[in-house]
């Protein structure tokens, strides 16, 4: 079988039918947009579901072109929904704009990359310039088509081209905004976050709000943002960092009257979330979608594993796959069917989402944590405008960004008087692979910068009782998903160690007749050395019986004896027992 090339990285329409690559039909977007007749459309998915292509397939549909596009829909599922929906094909001007590009360090270099992305699209028009009767006109969209122009006439500027559009082509224009909110989410972390909202705010309001030559427009991105947020900039600079590196805490303005100034003045938005039902097959890939994909490429055996890592999320009442990692695992999957399925998503998203929930959690968010690893599932009140600036603001709006920006998916739903109460979970293996790997990370950098030196203390002087009481504090500030297996606390605990200082940490090493779960010792003969073995408890009253077993291994394994044929004499021998959260140290 010949093998279909899959569009890995591919988001241009054109190239995609062009080139052959393999296409999951979304062309039925174009039928909702014409019958639903939204004037401003914005959509938020997560990232990586498809805005980017099913955005270019709009334009290359809609827009007006010297070159026959047909056949560039040929075969697809909108060239047989009717003569309604063919009469619009190839009939207007389009301005296709992508954000994507401004996610840089500095705001002068975030609006340098607009100001590029503005001048391409006036370059597509270059007969238009001379047709304008005013001088001016003339004039500025020379300067604009050759990045030359004031800073102030791109706040206008797309307003400005629709309008030179519309005079010339006699039809109105489209409008699409792809990742809107890529460079307010970098500008938020990055410090100019409130130059950023004037711009786009200006930008939009312009050329969405009372336009005369405007059509209908699509916006994309993640989250609906806030375009009047308390400015994160303070009179002395950048906004101010906490010691994670992320944001400081604003003074909040309560969340409903945030609402109201969302898109500032739009009021012809039309805003669909993953929780509105329409649209909602048209980003990611349905069931069907996926069989067929796997069909195509012989990998039917594989659907159960590719559901249980890829599937889950639900927008609206649909179920859908994350495309991005089902195209990339077929991928993978060229010359080895049995492919290992690996998390795709985590190496593109914005995992600072989930760092900055972890970071910020209190012990009852860490609990409802665990839960979510073990697949338990957590209810929360779900707000639709949470924006970015609101992301640190209370733990409810943490869940909120986690749930919009596909870290959780939706269960079941309910009204609480005048909350949207949703049960949600962990979509599937690959999110919870991030959530694992994330906070894995996390806990072994707040482990360095920790101040250990009195456990480090207590180990050396044979302080059993400090020794537990500091590990079951730390136990009880970090998130445990192995349900307690022994792997589990070895880990943890040779995670405290590292930092210890001179002392060399062995893990498992041989010594005597068996592996000691942690040796350490210090360079020189004459200094201590330390046999650590590990034990579970089932009850919080089995930890004094497990720990003597532990000691009892110590000496029937004859874990000192290669400790003392080195030179080692004073050594030190720990048995270590814990229940959940809870540690009990022994000495022999």
């Amino acid at each position: 079988m010949e093998w279909t090339p899959l569009p890995v990285g591919v988001e241009n329409f054109e190239e995609i039918i062009t080139k052959g690559y393999y296409y999951v039909d979304k062309t039925l977007l174009i039928r909702d947009l014409i019958d639903l007749r939204g004037k401003v459309n914005l959509f938020t998915r997560p990232r990586r579901f498809g805005k980017t292509l099913n955005m270019s397939m709009l334009r290359y549909f809609f827009e007006k072109s010297q070159e026959d596009r047909s056949r560039l829909f040929a075969g697809t599922k909108i060239m047989e929904a009717g003569e309604k929906y063919l009469k619009e094909f190839g009939q207007y001007p389009v301005i296709s704009l992508s954000l994507k590009s401004m996610k840089q360090g500095s705001y002068e270099s975030a609006f340098h990359c607009l100001k590029e992305d503005i001048a391409r699209e006036f370059k597509k028009h270059p007969e238009i310039s001379q047709n304008l009767d005013s001088n001016d006109d003339r004039t500025k969209y020379d300067l604009l088509m050759n990045r030359k122009a004031d800073d102030d006439e791109y706040l206008t500027s797309l307003k400005f081209l629709s309008e030179c559009l519309y005079a010339f082509y006699g039809r109105k224009t489209i409008i699409l905004i792809d990742e809107y909110d890529v460079p307010l989410e970098n500008a938020y972390f990055s410090g100019f976050y409130d130059k950023m909202v004037r711009l786009i705010r200006s930008l939009f309001e312009s050329a969405l709000k009372t336009n005369d030559a405007l059509e209908f427009a699509v916006v994309t991105g993640c989250l609906r943002i806030d375009m009047d947020a308390p400015s994160p900039l303070d009179s002395k600079g950048p906004r101010q960092v906490d010691e994670a590196g992320f944001p400081a805490k604003l003074e909040k303005t309560s969340l409903s009257s945030q609402c109201q100034s969302i898109f500032t003045g739009l009021n012809n938005l039309n805003i669909i979330s993953i929780m509105d039902t329409t649209y909602a097959e048209h980003f990611g890939f349905t069931q069907n979608e996926v069989d067929e994909m796997l069909a195509h490429y012989g990998l039917e055996g594989n659907r159960d594993a590719v559901r249980t890592w890829y599937d889950g999320y639900r927008f609206g009442s649909t179920e859908v796959y994350n495309p991005w990692s089902v195209i990339n695992y077929v991928n993978s999957c060229y010359n080895d069917k049995k492919a290992l399925l690996k998390p795709y998503w985590s190496n593109t998203s914005s995992n600072s989402i989930v760092r900055t929930l972890v970071e910020r959690a209190d012990i009852s968010v860490k609990q409802e944590i665990e839960a979510l690893i073990e697949g338990k599932t957590i209810t929360k009140p779900i707000h639709e405008d949470i924006t970015y600036d609101d992301m640190d603001s209370t733990q409810d709006n943490l869940w909120n960004f986690l749930f919009f920006t596909g870290y959780l998916k939706k269960i079941s739903e309910r009204q609480d008087g005048e909350d949207i109460l949703v049960e949600m979970a962990i979509p599937n293996s690959e999110v919870r692979y991030i959530y694992k790997n994330t906070v894995l990370r996390w806990f072994e950098e707040r482990t360095k910068e920790k101040e250990l030196s009195p456990l480090y203390e207590s180990i050396l002087s044979g302080n059993c009782n400090t020794m537990a009481q500091i590990l079951s504090d730390n136990l009880m500030e970090t998130i445990s998903f192995y349900d307690y297996q022994e792997s589990y606390y070895h880990g943890f605990l040779a995670g405290m160690l590292k930092n210890i200082g001179n002392y060399i940490v062995l893990s498992n090493r041989e010594s005597g007749n068996g592996r000691p779960d942690i040796l350490l010792k210090y360079p020189s003969v004459r200094g201590k050395a330390v046999i650590m073995e590990i034990k579970i408890a089932r009850t919080y009253q089995e930890l004094e019986r497990r720990c003597d077993e532990a000691l009892k291994q110590i000496e029937d394994q004859k874990y000192e004896e290669a400790l003392r044929q080195e030179g080692y004499s004073d050594i030190l021998k720990y048995g270590i027992a814990f229940y959940r959260k809870e540690c009990m140290v022994k000495q022999p």
